[in-house]
């Protein structure tokens, strides 16, 4: 029995630290941060260069968006900027919101167009409106407040940041530093998803549409599976019969509550993704967490084996199983899709699965020739024992 299910309960190690790095490589350091004017913005990324982080919430109806540019360690006689390029990708026709700290620490804020590499960042309009914008300094990071109307048709931007002295009450030019020159890259106000020249980094939404796929994909998708096949094929080994029950238990129940947590951000999620409709893969999984839930509160109404509804108990249980596995693995599919993530965690998902199917393979076609034989041995057993006795 052992060596045949190795491989298998190996699969847990993998899941394991899979989510433990996946957990550890996406801290949560832009969401934590509580803003003094106590907005709450559903979506934040840490920006790779210049100690600053973005937050927003985008409002699809109307094609806008609240934005809060924050940026820490400032210091006063200190110019902080970040801004949209509609047209470009660098400095040259950035459309920014500036914020001025003074050396008396007092901020001001306002919206400069850049035309050009000899700009003054004087106060101008943008090429969208910009109907409010203000700017505080809270304990050394400096916050911009702006709702910017930007249109529709389009939700992923050029986006530049940058942060430089102040001249005689002016912002004067910055440095020209490796981290000051790679301050540009891309910001998508629907998916979460950023980039800049000094690596990618995902929003807020982005790592936890990660941490939903990852738990339900080795919840639902893997542990699941798994379950079924320690009930149905441990039973044909000679061990004390209550094993293989408490190892099917085990691993259902730990799949069930770590699936429920997926379920709990992908509830969440939802509610974040204003204007953005999942259904298929929504409704599939609030069917798992139904389903999931009836397998739980029938193992509190298990008949004895000799009651006469066993049967009939059995029948619903491996119904209900059955299903959950296929929705499981039917949605994790829909995940993938929907995330859309690199073709390795995809590959990655379908050779265990189909390392799952060949060891079922060969775990049906023994405990058939196990099953049968023993049928055999029994039948000998029976005409021996009728013979002696009729003789």
């Amino acid at each position: 029995m052992g060596t045949s299910f190795h491989p298998i309960f190996s699969i847990f190690t993998f899941i394991s630290i899979l989510i433990s790095t996946f957990s550890t490589s996406h801290s949560q350091d832009c969401n934590t941060y509580t803003f003094s004017n106590n907005n709450h913005y559903t979506t934040c990324i840490t920006l790779p260069l210049l100690n600053s982080h973005l937050h927003w919430n985008y409002h699809p109806t109307n094609a806008t968006v609240d934005v809060a540019f924050r940026h820490t360690g400032v210091s006063t006689s200190q110019w902080v900027a970040w801004a949209l390029n509609l047209q470009g990708s660098g400095m040259v026709g950035a459309q920014a919101l500036v914020a001025l700290i003074a050396s008396n620490g007092s901020v001001r804020a306002y919206t400069s167009s850049v035309s050009g590499y000899g700009t003054g960042m004087g106060p101008t309009r943008l090429s969208f409106d910009v109907p409010n914008i203000s700017a505080v300094v809270v304990n050394g990071d400096v916050v911009i407040y702006a709702s910017l109307v930007l249109g529709g048709g389009r939700t992923s931007y050029n986006q530049v940041w940058q942060v430089g002295p102040v001249s005689d009450g002016a912002p004067a030019i910055h440095q020209m530093g490796p981290d000051n020159r790679k301050s540009v890259g891309t910001v998508d106000f629907v998916s979460g998803l950023a980039s800049g020249d000094g690596g990618d980094v995902g929003g807020s939404r982005r790592r936890r549409r990660n941490i939903h796929g990852v738990l339900n994909a080795a919840s639902w998708g893997l542990m699941m599976p798994m379950g079924a096949m320690a009930a149905r094929y441990l039973k044909v080994f000679n061990s004390p019969n209550p094993a293989w029950f408490y190892i099917h238990v085990t691993c259902q129940v730990s799949a069930y509550s770590v699936g429920v947590a997926g379920w709990v951000t992908g509830l969440k999620l939802g509610s974040d993704s204003v204007g953005i409709k999942y259904d298929t893969h929504r409704n599939i999984g609030i069917a798992l967490f139904a389903l999931g839930t009836l397998q739980a509160f029938a193992l509190l109404l298990r008949p004895k084996p000799e009651n006469k509804y066993r049967f009939y108990w059995n029948i619903y249980h491996h119904s209900i199983g059955y299903t959950v596995i296929i929705l499981s693995i039917i949605n994790v599919f829909k995940g993938f899709d929907i995330l859309d993530p690199e073709k390795k965690w995809k590959k990655a998902y379908i050779g265990m699965l189909i390392f799952l199917g060949v060891n079922a393979v060969i775990l049906e076609t023994y405990t058939w020739v196990v099953v049968l034989k023993r049928k055999k041995d029994n039948k000998r057993a029976h005409v021996g024992n009728g013979y002696s006795l009729s003789t």
